[in-house]
This record gives C-alpha cells, sequence and structure tokens, in this order.
C-alpha cells in the first residue's frame, strides 16, 4: 500500500509540476494545436503537449517505486514500449506523422509487450465456444486488442477532459482490482498512471489550458492496454471476487472508446474513405449536437463508463459470450437515443446581418446552450 501511495503521489506533483514549464515552452516555440473548420471544435491555438508531463510524471514514478528484477520483470518491456509509443506520439504532435508510420510503431509496441514481456491473452472464457486458444491466435488477437485500445484512446480525445477523465476511470477501476488481490506492481502501474491523469485534467478541462496531444492519448491507450489484458490473464485466478467473465468486464470498462472507435471505423469503410479520416461522427459529437457542452458531455461519458463498469461486475455470471452482446446492445442502446429525435433547427453561421438571406418570417429566437440565438425553421 505504501508503494501505490507513494507512487500516486510523485507522478502527481512531478506532472504537476512539469506542467507550466511546458505551457510556457509551447508559448515561446509556438507548438500550437491549431483550430480548423473541419472537425477540432476549440477556437483559439492550444499547446498540445500535456501528454510530454503525463509521460514524465508516470515514468518517473514507476521507475522509483517497482522493483524490475523481484517484483516485476516484465516491467522493463512496458518501459522500452512506452519509450517507443511516446517518441511516436510526439513527433505526430511536432512534425506531423502519417498513419501509416503511427500504426507501425504501434504495433512495434505492441510486439515488445507480447513477445518480450509475455502479455498475451490465452483464453476467451467461453466467447463464441472458445477457451484456450493455440499460441498463434493468441499472439495475433492480442497485437490486434492493443492497437484497436491505443486508438480507440486517441481517436476519442476530441472534447476537453474526455480522454483523460475516461481513462482514469479504468486506470481507478483497474487499481482497484489489483490492489484487493494484492497484485501491488500493477496496482503501481494503475495508481501512478490515475496521479498522473489528475494533474494533467487540472490543465485539461474546459476551457483547456493544454490538449494531451497524441503523445498523451497514445500512452494512456497503451496504459490501458496493459492494464485490461492483465485483468484478462489473471482475473479469473485471484481469491478475493475472482471474475468468470475476465474479456466481458474488461471490454465493458472500456466500452465507450472501443465500441465508439469500432464503429465509426465501420461507417468510414462503408463510405469508402479511409478509417482514419476525420470526421464527426463519434459518440461525443453525438453529444454535442445534442446541445451538451464540453463539460457535460465529458461527465456523461464519465458516468456511463461508471455505470457500464459496475454492471458487467454485478452481472458476470451471464457468462462472457451474453455480458458482451448486452455491452454491445446498451452502447447501441446510447447511439440511437443520441440520433433518435434529429434538432428542430438547422444551423449555420452568416456573416453580417444576413438581411435577404432568408424571409424574416421563418426567423425565430430560441435558446441556445443558455445564450439566445436566431435560427430557421425549416418547413
Amino acid at each position: 500500500m505504501e508503494k501505490i501511495i507513494i507512487g500516486s503521489i510523485i507522478a502527481f506533483l512531478v506532472t504537476l509540476l512539469v506542467m507550466p514549464v511546458i505551457l510556457g515552452v509551447a508559448k515561446v516555440k509556438k507548438l500550437y494545436d491549431e483550430p480548423d473548420d473541419k472537425r477540432k471544435l476549440h477556437k483559439q491555438p492550444v499547446p498540445s503537449l500535456g501528454g510530454v508531463g503525463m509521460f514524465v510524471g508516470f515514468i518517473i514514478s514507476i521507475l522509483l517505486t517497482v522493483n524490475f528484477t523481484a517484483e516485476a520483470p516484465e516491467f522493463q518491456y512496458y518501459i522500452a514500449a512506452f519509450l517507443l509509443i511516446f517518441f511516436v506520439g510526439i513527433k505526430d504532435d511536432i512534425l506531423v506523422t502519417s498513419a501509416t508510420k503511427k500504426l507501425l510503431g504501434q504495433l512495434a509496441a505492441a510486439g515488445i509487450l507480447v513477445f518480450k514481456a509475455e502479455l498475451i491473452i490465452t483464453n476467451m472464457d467461453g466467447l463464441l465456444g472458445f477457451h484456450e486458444l493455440n499460441t498463434a491466435f493468441s499472439y495475433l488477437l492480442t497485437i490486434f486488442s492493443i492497437v484497436v485500445i491505443i486508438n480507440a484512446f486517441n481517436l476519442i480525445d476530441g472534447v476537453d477532459g474526455l480522454a483523460g477523465s475516461i481513462g482514469l476511470i479504468s486506470a481507478l477501476v483497474f487499481g482497484v482490482y489489483f490492489l484487493i488481490n494484492h497484485d501491488i506492481s500493477y496496482a503501481v502501474l494503475a495508481f501512478s498512471f490515475a496521479g498522473s491523469l489528475v494533474a494533467f485534467l487540472m490543465f485539461n478541462f474546459h476551457p483547456a489550458k493544454i490538449f494531451m496531444g497524441d503523445t498523451g492519448s497514445l500512452i494512456v491507450g497503451l496504459v490501458n492496454s496493459i492494464l485490461v489484458i492483465k485483468f484478462i490473464q489473471t482475473a479469473g485466478t485471484y481469491s478475493n471476487y475472482p471474475i468468470s467473465a475476465a474479456p466481458a468486464v474488461g471490454f465493458g470498462i472500456l466500452l465507450l472508446p472501443l465500441m465508439d472507435t469500432l464503429r465509426v471505423f465501420s461507417i468510414r469503410i462503408k463510405n469508402g474513405r479511409s478509417p482514419f479520416s476525420p470526421d464527426r461522427n463519434h459518440i461525443h459529437h453525438l453529444l454535442l449536437n445534442r446541445g451538451f457542452s464540453h463539460k457535460s458531455v465529458t461527465i456523461i461519458c464519465v458516468l456511463t463508463t461508471i455505470l457500464i463498469s459496475a454492471f458487467t461486475f454485478l452481472f458476470q455470471q451471464l457468462g462472457t459470450g451474453l455480458l458482451i452482446a448486452c455491452e454491445i446492445a446498451l452502447f447501441f442502446a446510447i447511439i440511437f437515443l443520441l440520433n433518435y429525435k434529429k434538432a428542430k433547427y438547422n444551423l449555420r453561421v452568416v456573416k453580417g446581418d444576413g438581411k435577404g438571406i432568408v424571409p424574416e418570417d421563418k426567423v425565430k429566437l430560441v435558446s441556445l446552450f443558455d445564450k439566445k440565438g436566431a435560427v430557421v425553421e425549416e418547413e
């Protein structure tokens, strides 16, 4: 317990102290995420190197609190994977990296975790009739899962505080579970990362002073992929609250980013576009289109994550297959509700006073996001 507390405090304090330095450097060197009219929601340039501060606080904490030789020898390979994904992310934040090169970097990090750290999904607990998996399929499934989770957090990072908050909740859930089962090294990993995320979120809630950038979102995805795969590996063997449907519970904890990514990728591929091409189909865009603010979107997604996580733990007796089916159905029920009733008004920005563009009898004054706005009601 002492290591967990110390690790969390170190990660929090280091990140908290480093973040103003990064803000200063970004201002001097003009390292900003510039707004655009396509997908980005911010209106002013915002520094995008918050992930650097998260990484520094987290890595220092792990190096100071985990005994790599006696307790967790695999952590040396985790550090190597963290460093690799850090450089992939920071290069993209500063110079921009192609989607292909980013994917290759993610595959390399996944390869380190699978082939060196031996972090492998070996049992599906009855999902689609599968239990023990053969070696080749285990490797492929694990690498695929790591890449999907990394990209899920990368793509859901579209609203102030969203990716960091969901990453925080999932890290805490896994951390508490490892703690009650006395798996101290992985509890330290989870709580240290949570500490760095808390410090980062102090600068990232709307209106954000800094973004985590790809450096941060890729690290959030990689850490959570380690935590969820370790959870799937070991949850059924623990003495305190063993999990009989570990893949389903792990999937449920990460349901929002995972299913949102798979849904959006499917839409893009169906429309003949690259799955990595930007659009405004993510769940946070749907919530914004319903009139919710940045803060409200983040709070709604966090509460949803907490409720779904609790649901998966409480109903694990349903079995892996049925529980995953319920989780997927629940997700699409949420999407259906968000799309069920279209907005009554079509909004568009008009320069000037707008006279002569539309008939005056069609213009109505309504409340939009707690402010007055003139809109056109279409027939």
